[in-house]
This record gives structure tokens, C-alpha cells and sequence, in this order.
């Protein structure tokens, strides 16, 4: 028998990139568009995103809110020894300036993220979940109101089961 994974640590190193060139910058700014954060909840929120399998390092982060701050597309408040950033009208400006680039980084790292999560998931679970998408798939457009209902109830159940076991 072997061993239980640590699920808070990678299973398996990162064997490319998870971010590409300037989207840590472009996300930066897209999740201070939606609210105020510090630093460190900005390092929490990006390693979220990528299951903790990739974090990004404060050595990456704070150059960054600097940057942003030299700029003026971000202000700092501090609040308790720590700075909570926000992004200035200006920021705003620069973020509708470039929103085409920050979707597309959006859309780069939710690929990114969903590749490595998926990638560190277990032989067996995406096995499973393979099978489940053919499943599914099998149906096509042909789907009962009363079916698509049970099967709806049956995924979130399981969804509610799998929650459970990872507390």
C-alpha cells in the first residue's frame, strides 16, 4: 500500500511555464480591479487559481505593486503594518486600455491552471472523469427534462461527497 498524497504540496513538479511573459502583471491588475487586496491575498488568489501547484513568490508580486504604484495605476493604504492596494482611476484607465490583453491573459491562465490541476489529479480520478465526459457526451442534444435533472442532482452529490473528503 502506498503511501497518502500530500494534497498540499505539488504532486508532480510544473514541467512548463504556468504563466506566460507579462500575464502576472495583466491578472495583477485584473483582480485589483475587482477589489482591493493586499500582497499577500493577491499570492493566495493566483495560487487558488492553480490548485496551490504554482504560487507566485513575493519576489514576484511586490516588484509588481511597485511598479503599479510608481505608475500611479495603483494607490497603497496602510492598514495595520500592511499595504492594501487599489487600483487609482488611472489604473482603471490603464485596465480598460488593456482589456483585450487581460482577457486573453485570463484565458491563457485558466487554461494554464485547469492543464495543471488536471495533470496532478490522480491516474485513477481523471480516468473517472474522462469516462463521466463520454457519459455525458453520449447524450448530446438529446436530453430529457426529467434525465437532465437526475443526472444534475447525481453530479452534485457526488460534487458535495468529494468536498467532504477534502476537509
Amino acid at each position: 500500500m502506498t503511501a497518502p498524497r500530500d494534497l498540499d504540496g505539488p504532486a508532480r513538479p510544473l514541467t512548463s511555464r504556468p504563466l506566460s511573459r507579462g500575464d502576472l502583471r495583466l491578472l495583477v491588475l485584473s483582480l485589483l480591479a475587482a477589489q482591493p487586496r493586499h500582497g499577500y491575498e493577491l499570492i493566495q488568489c493566483i495560487s487558488e487559481m492553480f490548485v496551490r501547484v504554482y504560487t507566485p513568490s513575493a519576489g514576484s508580486i511586490y516588484p509588481v505593486l511597485a511598479q503599479f504604484e510608481a505608475a500611479g495605476w495603483v494607490s497603497a493604504l496602510e492598514e495595520a503594518g500592511r499595504k492594501r492596494y487599489q487600483l487609482t482611476a488611472l489604473g482603471q484607465a490603464e485596465l480598460a486600455a488593456q482589456r483585450e490583453e487581460v482577457d486573453a491573459a485570463l484565458h491563457r491562465v485558466r487554461h494554464s491552471a485547469r492543464s495543471i490541476a488536471k495533470a496532478n489529479l490522480p491516474p485513477v480520478v481523471r480516468d473517472a472523469m474522462r469516462e463521466l465526459k463520454q457519459a455525458l457526451g453520449l447524450h448530446h442534444a438529446r436530453w430529457q427534462d426529467d434525465n437532465a435533472v437526475a443526472v444534475a442532482q447525481a453530479l452534485r452529490e457526488a460534487a458535495a461527497q468529494i468536498r467532504a473528503q477534502g476537509r
